[in-house]
């Protein structure tokens, strides 16, 4: 059933206090992941700079090497003059330097290797260097290990035996201190965008806490005025009832007294339910036997007739009831004369309080769920109300997940239709 917490000890916490600690947190984390969404687009973007960048750059510098290099040697009546680079500062400062010379029909011979041998690509690489070089008829730059396995990038620039390419020089530089360079940068990115994460989420959260401030602060003064106008308003209603029955005054006053009370009731747990300082829960109960109970403490109960089915809902006892006594209290009052009968049926799922009145217009028949209607009478209805009873019963079946309308009875008169569900929600009911 849905039960109504009061809280119970200053250590526990309201739902609407719980809901706004919930919306800081999702507040921190939004904050913190929308910060974080931005500085990974931002430190990918500069990650594939930096590589692109250091990529273009060793290409540039080997590029140039090998290009400079091959203006250095050249041939002689077919002999291919080395002689220059043992003096050419690019020669010097090169980590690993080599010529190709391939004679017509043969493979490449590789000539004047620095630092070693071992420093070059394997056989077939060379040879599929010497074939792009063939093919572009310009310097070519691609990617190969030496034989040792280390990754270096290469250039290789042609030089030209008259009409032919008679040799290439191949100039090859380490990719891995750039690597290194890079990964240095990427961990760095990483740990100032870690740590302005952080950031990010200890100002949301400090932000958040001062946003919300002023609504906890509200929260706490709406609930002290509800506390103090429960008491307020509850203790002179007993009072008053006490004297009403001491000086013999009329049973309709105290009938007035009585339903003022549990109105006053109702319109507490409403607003309390609406703010969020009381919980909801679920429990299954007999409506058959509710109802019953129900129109039996009504003091006008002669005229009401109930017939019920079986039937098992998850409802509140107490609010139900309030909701019931209503619909069957708005039919005595606005369903003709004193003492007009009326028809109380319950089916599965479903309450029906029916009436022989002059209905209610179909135009009307929404609206006499708000707030401020005196009850559900025709527009001509001049019955004193409380303009706060139906809307409680539309309250009510809202809180379980249910409906309540109006519709015209067979032969005349209103149906007022309250519909509650045969199964508990998935989820507890939004107050």
């Amino acid at each position: 059933m849905i039960r109504l917490r009061r809280p119970a000890a200053t250590s526990s916490v309201s739902p609407a206090v719980a809901r706004l600690k919930r919306t800081r947190r999702s507040m921190t984390l939004l904050f913190a992941g929308t910060t974080a969404a931005c500085l990974v687009v931002l430190a990918t973007v500069a990650v594939r700079i930096d590589a692109e960048s250091r990529r273009s750059g060793l290409d540039h510098e080997v590029d140039g090497r090998a290009v400079g290099l091959s203006r250095a040697v050249w041939f002689d009546d077919g002999a291919l003059h080395l002689e220059p680079l043992r003096e050419d500062e690019l020669a010097r400062s090169a980590e690993v330097l080599a010529v190709l010379e391939v004679a017509p029909g043969e493979t490449p011979s590789v000539w004047n290797v620095v630092p070693a041998r071992s420093a070059l690509p394997r056989e077939d690489w060379l040879d599929h260097v010497w074939q792009d070089v063939l093919e572009e008829q310009e310097t070519v730059v691609l990617s190969a290990p030496s034989e040792k396995g280390e990754r270096l990038r290469w250039a290789a620039a042609p030089v030209w035996d008259g009409d032919r390419i008679g040799a290439a020089v191949l100039v090859g530089t380490a990719l891995a201190r750039s690597e290194h360079d890079h990964d240095l940068l990427v961990r760095w990115l990483a740990l100032g965008c870690t740590a302005l994460v952080c950031c990010a989420a200890a100002v949301g959260h400090l932000l958040s806490g001062r946003a919300m401030r002023p609504a906890l602060v509200a929260l706490g003064r709406q609930e002290q005025f509800l506390a103090e106008a429960a008491h307020e308003l509850r203790t002179p209603l007993a009072t008053l009832r006490l004297v009403a029955e001491r000086d013999g005054s009329s049973e309709q006053t105290v009938r007035l007294v009585d339903r003022l009370s549990r109105l006053v009731t109702g319109l507490l747990a409403r607003a309390r339910t609406e703010a969020g300082t009381q919980r909801v829960e679920l429990v299954p109960l007999r409506l058959d036997q509710l109802v019953e109970t129900t129109v039996e403490e009504l003091p006008e109960h002669g005229s009401v007739t109930v017939t019920a089915e079986p039937v098992v809902v998850p409802a509140d006892p107490d609010l139900l009831a309030q909701a019931v006594r209503n619909l069957v209290e708005n039919a005595q009052r606005h369903g003709g004369p004193a003492g007009s009968p009326v028809e109380v049926t319950v089916t599965p799922g479903l309450v029906q309080v029916r009436d022989h009145g002059a209905g209610v217009p179909l135009a009307d028949r929404e609206r006499v769920f708000g707030r401020g209607v005196t009850g559900a009478g025709s527009a001509s209805d001049a019955t004193p109300g409380t303009g706060a009873g139906l809307a409680i019963v539309r309250w009510v079946a809202e809180l379980h997940h249910g409906t309540v309308h109006l519709t015209d009875a067979p032969g005349g008169g209103l149906v007022a239709e309250l519909r509650l569900p045969e199964h508990p929600p998935r989820t507890p009911p939004a107050p």
